[in-house]
């Protein structure tokens, strides 16, 4: 008998024009965890959605086998009945439900057609003490954070008796003590049995807890590598995804750091709710012309909330302190002033406020600075075409056409285009809010290469990153921030991840960054 619990064999997947999967081959052997990895585009979603049931049977070619059965789903609740769940990155909870309404949502346990509140509290509690969740049923969603959403959906896939969990990127948005937990968790369901696949960009958590890896590059397997005779070396992953060897994860840069172009000032702001909740506590930092400067902090340091209140104040209420760019006090109290001001801000959620995703890329990239190619406030379509082309041709946009809805496009496509964005409002002042969240390797090392192209060009630029790698491969200073205030500020030369995360858990003393 096969000791596998999923076989697919020479799946092939067709769009319109193009070939997304192309005689893709992957094995996931029972009470294994099988990585999948790859760059955007090559077809790990893809292949997810079809073996889930999103793209039913007789849209692509090639077979499934599940615990030595031929199977042909025609929808997702066929799959999620034989035990294949999948958890995507972007979280299906509703949040003003409880967990528990939230675990067996769709999924109800009820008597004579009526809800058995009783057995659906009980059953709740003891899928949550499986997964490590010491939080109350009944607590509302919206009340915890991400990690323990994370936890909620794998609440909600155990109690459909699963037996393959899919899990798309679920580290992406966490912190690195939520992401060794919700680790150690798959590693404990191994032990219950239960098979996982873990799509992630993050190779070293692939490699630590990974039975076999497979890599899919454009549409095909490359190859499945088999971890227990030992690590295998992220550049051989790495080499596998993009096809040839990354002989560095950041690019190379030698800085040219001028005078102090962009200054922040005894900066306070409060909860937008809670008003006597203080979110920014007497934040003092400074970023000078050609520099990269970082901001690293765990989940909940204020990082994001600093970012926002600096652009136009879109974020706090009672903010307090000064800004200035060339020793020149400016107003940012809007972000169409902070704009004006030469101040530009890439969220870290791209989808809800970098991107309007039902319009063209040129749109998007164009929107925030229309008065570049307008007169007499009527937009130059063919100027909007040459520059959004430029942008695209810089950043390496890979879209058969300016007119692609934004919202068809890759994560990494995506990012690209609100970076383009901003890029084309000529900005003085940059910031980077997790630049690379859910990219490959590959893009990433693009979009590296884009921050030190601008900071050559004399930007003051500000990169907020949960990843430590990258605060400290890409930074010339750094700023750490611990419960709203700055807790350390480091040389690149003093910084290393041990010295950033004392600061960062609080272990030493708070200090105050150096006014100028």
């Amino acid at each position: 008998m096969s000791n596998y619990i999923l076989e697919m064999k020479n799946i092939t997947k067709e769009f319109p024009g193009v070939k997304a999967l192309d005689n893709v081959n992957l094995k996931v052997e029972k009470g294994e965890i099988h990585a999948l990895v790859g760059e955007n585009g090559a077809g790990k979603s893809t292949l997810m959605k079809v073996l889930s049931g999103v793209y039913p049977n007789g849209t692509y070619e090639g077979s499934i086998m599940f615990e030595g059965k031929e199977c042909q789903f025609k929808d997702i609740r066929q799959s999620e009945e034989l035990g294949i769940v999948i958890i995507h990155q972007e979280l299906a909870l509703s949040p003003y439900l409880s967990i528990a309404e939230n675990i067996f949502l769709g999924n109800e346990r009820q008597t004579r057609k009526v809800i058995d509140w009783h057995r659906t509290f009980s059953e709740s509690k003891e899928l949550l003490n499986r997964v490590g969740l010491k939080d109350s049923p009944e607590t509302a969603v919206m009340n915890i954070g991400v990690g323990k959403q994370q936890l909620v959906e794998i609440a909600k896939a155990l109690s459909k008796n699963v037996k393959l969990l899919i899990l798309d990127e679920p580290t992406a948005a966490l912190n690195e003590t939520d992401s060794e937990n919700l680790l150690n968790l798959l590693l404990d369901l191994k032990e219950q049995g239960i098979s996982s696949i873990l799509i992630s960009h993050k190779l070293n958590e692939v490699s630590k807890v990974s039975d076999s890896i497979t890599v899919l590059r454009d549409g095909q397997t490359i190859e499945t590598m088999d971890t227990s005779e030992g690590k295998v070396s992220e550049e051989r992953i790495i080499k596998g995804m993009v096809g040839r060897e990354l002989t560095s994860r950041f690019p190379n840069r030698v800085p040219q750091i001028g005078e102090v172009l962009f200054k922040v000032k005894n900066w306070n702001i409060y909860h937008p709710q809670q008003h006597d909740r203080k979110i920014i506590d007497n934040v003092n930092l400074h970023v000078k012309k050609g520099e990269i400067v970082g901001i690293a902090g765990l989940m909940g340091a204020g990082r994001t909330e600093l970012a926002m209140s600096i652009f136009g104040k879109s974020y706090g209420a009672k903010i307090t302190g000064d800004l200035y760019k060339n020793n020149q006090l400016i107003q940012a109290n809007t972000v169409s002033q902070a704009i004006n001001a030469g101040i530009a801000y890439v969220s870290e959620d791209r989808k809800t406020y970098g991107l309007n995703l039902i319009d063209d890329i040129k749109r998007n990239i164009t929107i925030s600075n229309l008065n570049r190619i307008s007169k007499q406030s009527v937009i130059d379509e063919n100027k909007e075409i040459v520059e959004s082309q430029k942008l695209r041709q810089r950043l390496n946009i890979k879209t058969p056409s300016l007119q692609q809805e934004v919202g068809n496009l890759s994560g990494e496509n995506q990012q690209k285009v609100v970076l383009s964005k901003w890029i084309f409002t000529e900005p003085e002042v940059l910031i980077l809010d997790e630049p690379t969240r859910g990219i490959d390797v590959g893009a990433k090392f693009e979009i590296y290469t884009q921050i030190n192209e601008l900071a050559s060009q004399g930007l003051a630029v500000i990169v907020i990153s949960s990843e430590l790698p990258e605060v400290l491969g890409l930074s010339d200073r750094i700023y750490v921030m611990n419960e709203g205030k700055i807790t350390g500020e480091l040389t690149k030369d003093e910084a290393d991840q041990e010295s950033v995360m004392r600061y960062m858990t609080g272990t030493r003393g708070a200090i105050h960054a150096n006014n100028y």
